[in-house]
């Protein structure tokens, strides 16, 4: 955040308190803060259960019709199925093997991946003449799918990691990319005039304007890259690998252990929802000064 906007932040915060102070706003006491916590997490509580319904009277069904025999084990296992497969994984520390290294290669290919997007991104957005020259080619190699550029990366670096950790990058880099250029380029002109009546350097003008700006754009840029990432990561395993959850999935296939797969499903699923919502926490941290920003 600019000095600036904090700047802007404290004073109204200092206006405030002394509105309080003076009887024309209600003071907040201990008790009053704590009864808006204790309100703010029944309301949580309340929309996590709403939003569960449905995922738990689908699964209490899938388990009734399994139970019945009417679907066939083979075809679709019964959710405790699944769970003994995920116990027995688990405590054979397998799962936990496979996903350290799924995670690390996922880890890897979209800090490369990123910090690319996030330096191309910056680049053509400061300066038209770099937009010209690289983005239309960035665009055209953005609209390659994974898949047909994965057997070509197989052949140039193998089955090794490599192959893997630039699948996985190629994919992050692109949406950081796209939305650091975007970001920048809608920045309001006014703070261009700011700047130049403040007489703000380059470096000044790009740290206390142009990426606060942009912040918006650039964390939503860093989500879907990750997002991205994970979903090439499952694509780098599937081809070809000797470990990661990928993998698990694959011998599982291979031996028609249709449980394993749904074990290996429902963790791509789960652990891409706990990074999700890990952005999340980022983004309000970091835009909780935004009054279009609601959370």
């Amino acid at each position: 955040m600019s000095e600036g906007i904090e700047a802007i932040i404290k004073t109204a915060k200092g206006v405030r308190e002394a509105r309080d102070y003076s009887g024309t706003a209600p003071i907040t006491t201990h008790n009053n803060k704590r009864r808006l916590t204790v309100a703010s997490w029944r309301t949580l509580l309340s929309d996590w259960g709403t939003g569960a319904v449905i995922p738990v009277a689908v699964i209490a069904v899938w388990q009734l019709a399994g139970s019945a025999g009417w679907i066939s084990p083979e075809f679709l296992p019964a959710p405790l199925t699944i769970l003994s497969a995920f116990a027995d994984l688990a405590v054979s520390g397998e799962l936990v093997h496979h996903l350290g290294v799924s995670i690390g290669r996922a880890g890897i290919g979209f800090l490369i991946g990123g910090i690319l997007g996030l330096l191309l991104g910056t680049l053509t957005g400061l300066f038209r003449s770099a937009a010209y020259l690289l983005d239309p080619s960035v665009q055209i190699l953005r609209l390659v799918p994974h898949l047909a550029i994965a057997p070509l990366i197989i052949l140039w670096f193998g089955f090794g990691e490599i192959s893997k950790v630039v699948i996985i990058m190629s994919g992050s880099f692109f949406p950081l990319y796209i939305n650091t250029f975007m970001g920048i380029r809608g920045v309001d002109n006014k703070l261009f005039e700011v700047a130049r009546v403040l007489g703000f350097s380059p470096l000044q003008k790009l740290r206390r304007l142009i990426l606060p700006a942009a912040l918006p754009g650039i964390l939503l840029g860093l989500r879907l890259s990750m997002a991205v990432a994970w979903i090439g990561l499952v694509v780098a395993e599937l081809i070809g690998s000797q470990s990661g959850v990928g993998f698990l999935i694959n011998e599982a296939k291979q031996n028609s252990n249709t449980a394993v797969i749904f074990v290996g499903i429902i963790i791509f699923a789960v652990v891409g929802k706990l990074i999700d919502s890990l952005f999340r926490i980022i983004e309000r941290k970091f835009l909780y000064w935004r009054d279009s920003y609601q959370g």
